[in-house]
């Protein structure tokens, strides 16, 4: 088997800012899994990293006299995974303008010409991942997708629970040391995956398509509605919608989240909400990395997207299609900024002002180690490169 490396398309990965500021696009979670987990068990195969230089320590390169390389916002399915076997070397997949996998004995890297690699046509449908709203809007089918392949000739362990009520039982998946107790399943529309020792709490009521991972709690009479993920090692509360929640991350009370991504070590104090969709029904317009202005999503429905070790204080309120960058300490009345840049502290109202790096950096580490993770030189590493990245947003919108 070629060595498999999933590369980031520089284009895709701007767009898909503030979330890789700190991952390659491919360690994005949609659906269950991550894209990078879902290739390695489609191929199963081990999988590399082709992406920015300051994250290559964290995600490292491992090549080969046979490499195939791998969009890293393509989502496998079937079709495409048997397309990408039987590639022959030195030969590029591709639709349109987008190239998919190139598979070569040379060191290949995005931006190159592809001239000299004899051309595959793929004229099949994929999932491709370009956009930080596309994370939510095929989240649904993902999960789905990722469901059908975990658990093919595999079965189920039982729900012994009495008092938890389940509508098609037969599309839920519970795995080893999963705990429910006094809830309601309903995968009449969607299956349900309950990840290793996860615990779903008393009164919750769950609408698949639903995940949730390893060691994840929902709280006490949560409501999940359908297309909802929620990653490993989280905790969340309240009325959450088509959200992905990528992990480490809080939002353990009362509140709503809807049509909205957050990263990895992130927090909603009690009471957080936010809008997903405008009075006048037009489509949300979001903060693009690209242009530095608002760009038009297409969609009605939109929410939060919140970068990695960010935090919002109790009863904080954002509006329709809000940015937060990473490391960011928002709090205060009324509703926040439409954009609100990496390593920034306090609230729309009340103003920003730049959140002290070693502070920050001292409170990333806290969060990290009571999860008993370590918080390493690596981890440092990205945040300072991050912090030195975005000062420019800083000056410019405070």
């Amino acid at each position: 088997m070629p060595t498999i490396i999933l590369f980031d398309d520089p284009t895709i990965r701007v767009q898909l800012l503030p979330f890789t500021y700190t991952r390659p696009v491919s360690a994005i979670r949609c659906g269950i899994h991550k894209i990078s987990e879902k290739w390695s068990l489609w191929l199963d195969s081990a999988v590399s990293y082709q992406t920015a230089d300051y994250l290559s320590a964290a995600f490292p390169l491992v090549s080969s006299p046979d490499n195939i390389y791998i969009n890293g916002g393509l989502c496998p399915d079937a079709a495409l995974v048997e397309e990408i076997k039987k590639l022959p070397v030195e030969s590029a997949l591709v639709s349109g303008d987008d190239i998919l996998a190139i598979r070569s004995g040379e060191t290949w890297t995005p931006g190159m010409n592809i001239t000299h690699y004899e051309p595959q046509h793929y004229s099949g449908s994929f999932t491709l991942i370009r956009n930080v709203w596309d994370i939510f809007t095929f989240n649904g089918e993902q999960i789905q997708s990722d469901f059908r392949k975990i658990t093919e000739n595999r079965t189920s362990e039982p729900l012994n629970d009495p008092f938890t009520h389940c509508y098609n039982p037969e599309n839920i998946f519970i795995e080893s040391g999963a705990v429910v107790k006094a809830s309601i399943l309903n995968a009449e529309n969607g299956p349900i995956y309950i990840g290793k020792n996860a615990l779903i709490q008393e009164g919750s009521m769950v609408q698949g398509p639903f995940s949730i991972g390893e060691g994840s709690v929902l709280a006490q009479g949560t409501k999940i509605r359908p297309n909802t993920t929620v990653g490993p090692f989280s905790k969340l509360g309240g009325e959450v919608s088509n959200c992905v929640v990528f992990g480490y991350s809080n939002k353990g009370h009362d509140g709503y989240l809807g049509n909205s991504v957050l990263g990895e070590w992130c927090n909603l104090g009690a009471n957080t909400n936010n809008s997903n969709l405008k009075n006048d029904h037009s489509n949300v317009k979001l903060h693009s990395y690209v242009s530095n202005a608002l760009v038009d999503t297409g969609l009605r429905f939109c929410g939060l997207m919140m970068g990695d070790y960010s935090k919002a204080g109790i009863s904080t309120m954002f509006n329709t299609g809000s940015v937060v960058g990473v490391s960011v300490n928002v709090f205060g009345a009324g509703f926040q900024a439409k954009h609100t840049p990496s390593f920034s502290w306090g609230g729309n109202a009340e103003g920003f002002a730049e959140y002290r790096f070693e502070k920050a950096l001292h409170v990333a580490g806290d969060t990290v180690s009571r999860r008993n993770v370590t918080f390493g030189a690596h981890d440092e590493q990205i945040l300072r490169s991050v912090f030195e990245q975005t000062q420019q947003q800083r000056d410019f919108e405070n």
